[in-house]
């Protein structure tokens, strides 16, 4: 006998009347008791009532599972009440994951072919939502038929259910490449907006499809110049006066597609892009989505220099809008035209400065990039202005990609040496501890290959250096230049600064307050400590102070510190008639490109113990990786590179032996390991003379598709008998249609010259999904590791 239960509005009106958590919980366990005891009693006159009652507490997420088989019931009822509701509750409770979904096929194949349109309707609804790959073979020809119904009503949802089905299965495509032409002579809104999104997730999908749909280009244009026209189409489709502005948007976007890479059907459809850029009112969002997506055509299919122009003056017109969001998008698509049309996006340089004083962060952040991106040698300085500017009043979030931006658009651009000295000084000086890893040995190479440059640079330091210490890449760059040519800031012999007295009893405390300063970081001590050893060749008074100094740091608790203190101290008491010529001024350096750079700084590795190695203030990001558990190599001892001399003789004697000019290395080819929708990573190798059993890889990621591949992140593995160092990458994004690659430092040593096994694994968002991917690479280049 089936227990009293409560309807579904008594049901709904207690639940909203229960005080607590608990209450609620205990009328859902109640009533679903009641549920479960009709079921099993079989009431078919009841049943949908029960199952509505039931997917009322799914949707307040409560557990329903065992309301699967009834909604499988109610399907199969003649009643159409009954239909209605176990239609509904197969949506709601039933998906891919389950296997009772399957079960409906037969069911909803036997309605499609009723000929009873609301029924037809709940089975299309169905089968568009929850349909799986099994399902939409299974029923293509049924939905195919349903597409030349002449109920638009039924058009619409079959039109709808075959984009489900295209998308689960790609290769249905041919199923429906017939009938879509003829759904385009539709004249019913619905439809045809279904029938453009049928037709365009086709042409992504087939590239055949997208071949047989440039033939009907014309007939798309026509349909849009009769939307701008507002004539042919009735007006109530009309949103703030714009007509069908959804219809337009999807067209514009097949349009894009059709014309990407194809001259003659960019050809056919410039002066319809241009009509609808210029008539189209922007005063309501309805126009600006459509004037957007208008724009997104323009530049990217071949269209006319003039069309591009004036597809760049209205994403300009867009940063002066109250909307934000059309601001955003504005800054967006800007940054992607800036690589392809830069003359035309420096035009409005001045509105994109003003949006860096935007309170919202991710405009001033869009802004910020877009600014660095324009910065070019004929307003570098006019710029480099503007974005110290901001970085004084920058949120921190943004304080370390504004440092970062300004150091390398000095290094790009820089009209002089002296004012490419002065901006880095200023970047430091504000903020310095935001600034990116290499700043200090791109400035202290700066500093040392301007000869004519020392006094100036050593004063403004010293300068600096004597207001604040709290900077510590700016404290590490001026202890060390005033440990090279502090002789010149005693001189003051400068014309290029005003007069400034300095004593030596002056530089020697300024350097003793950085020892002593709790802020002072290991690296920045071993700087300074190295600056007061240097000054004892400099200086022409008595070096007890300084020795007092270094004396103190032998018992150090820093291991760095206290090595780097004794060997002073050797320095001091067995070979001090060496010690002026170990502590000589460092040869000048010549800048070369990113790979000279590369190829120095790894030659030198190892053999340049005075001078303290400059160090990120971010420890995380260069760490040593073992990371054999991602391989399935056998387990091999860990094996380290060849001990060092540790001791004051032996340590002298690499403190001599100097390189003076970095080998050319044996050019290695280039490999590509990964392509998957646009996004493509290679590997460029790099032995650096000076060290044989190191490998310098250097991972590039770049991006031919539309959209932006955001969270990229690359990590490597390499067996137990490797050492593996992951540097920082470059950046987290990768923009769209071939922008700046993201790259990435991998540094391998291999002491055994053992064949190399590399596993990388790359994660990252694109097109709104996140992927991730693992893969084995052995087929490096035999140059690599022989």
């Amino acid at each position: 006998m089936v227990m009293s239960s409560l309807k579904l509005q008594d049901l709904i009106e207690e639940i909203r009347g229960a005080k607590t958590q608990a209450q609620e919980r205990e009328v859902i366990q109640k009533e679903c008791a009641h549920i479960r005891a009709s079921f099993r009693d079989g009431d078919p006159l009841h049943r949908h009532r029960q199952l509505a009652k039931l997917l009322y507490v799914h949707m307040l997420g409560y557990p329903a599972h065992f309301g699967q088989m009834e909604c499988l019931k109610l399907i199969a009822s003649p009643r159409f009440i009954d239909k209605r509701v176990g239609y509904l509750g197969a949506m709601l409770l039933l998906d891919e994951r389950q296997d009772a979904h399957l079960l409906i096929t037969n069911s909803i194949k036997n309605d499609l072919s009723q000929g009873i349109q609301a029924v037809q309707g709940l089975a299309l609804c169905t089968l568009s939502t929850m349909g799986s790959a099994e399902m939409c073979r299974d029923l293509a020809t049924e939905v195919e038929k349903l597409l030349l119904e002449r109920s638009p009503y039924l058009r619409k949802k079959a039109v709808l259910t075959a984009v489900h089905m295209i998308r689960k299965v790609p290769e249905l495509s041919d199923t429906f490449l017939p009938v879509c032409a003829k759904l385009l002579h539709e004249r019913h809104h619905g439809v045809l907006l279904g029938t453009i999104t049928l037709i365009t997730e086709l042409c992504e999908r087939s590239p055949a499809a997208l071949k047989h749909f440039r033939k009907v280009v014309p007939q798309l244009v026509q349909i849009l110049r009769t939307l701008v026209s507002t004539t042919g189409y009735s007006t109530e489709h009309s949103i703030s006066g714009v007509s069908d502005p959804f219809l337009q948007v999807q067209i514009l976007r097949l349009l894009r597609i059709l014309g990407r890479n194809h001259e003659e059907s960019s050809e056919s459809m410039n002066d319809l892009l241009a009509q609808v850029a210029t008539n189209t009112d922007t005063s309501r969002n309805a126009g600006s989505a459509v004037l957007f997506e208008t724009v997104l055509t323009i530049v990217d299919i071949r269209s006319a220099a003039g069309l591009r122009v004036l597809a760049v003056n209205i994403l300009g017109r867009f940063l002066l809008n109250s909307d934000k969001n059309i601001r955003y998008v504005a800054l967006t698509s800007l940054l992607r035209l800036v690589q392809s049309d830069h003359s035309a996006v420096q035009r409005h340089r001045p509105t994109v400065v003003e949006c860096l004083r935007e309170p919202d962060a991710s405009l001033s952040r869009r802004a910020l990039e877009l600014s660095l991106a324009l910065v070019n040698s004929s307003n570098v300085r006019a710029m480099t202005q503007e974005l110290q500017g901001f970085l004084e009043t920058c949120p921190l979030d943004l304080r370390a990609d504004c440092a970062s931006g300004i150091l390398l658009a000095a290094e790009r651009f820089a009209p002089t040496k002296r004012w490419h000295i002065d901006t880095i000084l200023r970047v430091l000086t504000m903020a310095g501890t935001h600034v990116r890893d290499d700043a200090v040995a791109n400035l202290t190479q700066l500093i040392g290959g301007a000869q004519e440059l020392h006094a100036y640079s050593v004063r403004r330091l010293y300068s600096a250096l004597a207001q604040d210490i709290s900077q510590q890449p700016l404290v590490q760059v001026a202890a060390w230049c005033i440990g090279e040519y502090g002789d010149l800031l005693l001189e003051g012999s400068c014309e290029e600064t005003e007069p400034l007295q300095v004593e030596e009893e002056e530089v020697l405390a300024l350097l003793e307050r950085v020892l002593q300063s709790h802020v002072s970081l290991p690296a920045t001590r071993g700087y300074a400590l190295t600056a007061l050893m240097k000054l004892s060749t400099r200086l022409r008074g008595d070096n007890n102070r300084i020795r007092q100094v270094v004396s103190i740091y032998g018992s150090c608790l820093d291991v760095e510190l206290q090595q780097r203190a004794v060997e002073y101290n050797t320095l001091f008491r067995k070979y001090d008639h060496m010690r002026a010529a170990i502590l000589e001024k460092m040869p000048l350096v010549e800048r070369g490109g990113p790979q000279a750079d590369e190829e120095v700084k790894e030659s030198q590795e190892g053999t340049r113990l005075l001078e303290p190695a400059p160090v990120p203030t971010e420890p995380q990001a260069s760490k040593l990786l073992d990371l054999l558990d991602l391989l399935d190599g056998p387990s091999e001892d860990s094996q380290q590179p060849p001990p060092v001399d540790s001791s004051p003789e032996g340590t002298l004697i690499h403190l001599l032996d100097l390189p003076c000019a970095p080998l050319t290395p044996a050019p290695i080819p280039n490999l590509k390991v990964f392509e998957r929708e646009g996004l493509q990573l290679n590997l460029s190798f790099v032995r650096p003379p000076g060290t044989p059993t190191l490998l310098v890889i250097t991972v590039t990621a770049t991006n031919a598709s539309e959209g932006d591949v955001t969270h990229f992140i690359c990590q490597a593995a390499v067996p137990k008998s490797f050492q593996l160092q992951l540097q920082a990458p470059s950046g987290d994004t990768v923009p769209a249609q071939g922008g700046l690659p993201v790259t990435q430092v991998l540094r391998i040593l291999n002491p055994n010259k053992a064949p190399l096994r590399l596993k990388l694994r790359l994660t990252y968002n694109h097109y709104g999904q996140s992927v991730q991917e693992v893969f084995e690479v052995n087929n490096l280049p035999v140059e690599t590791w022989q």
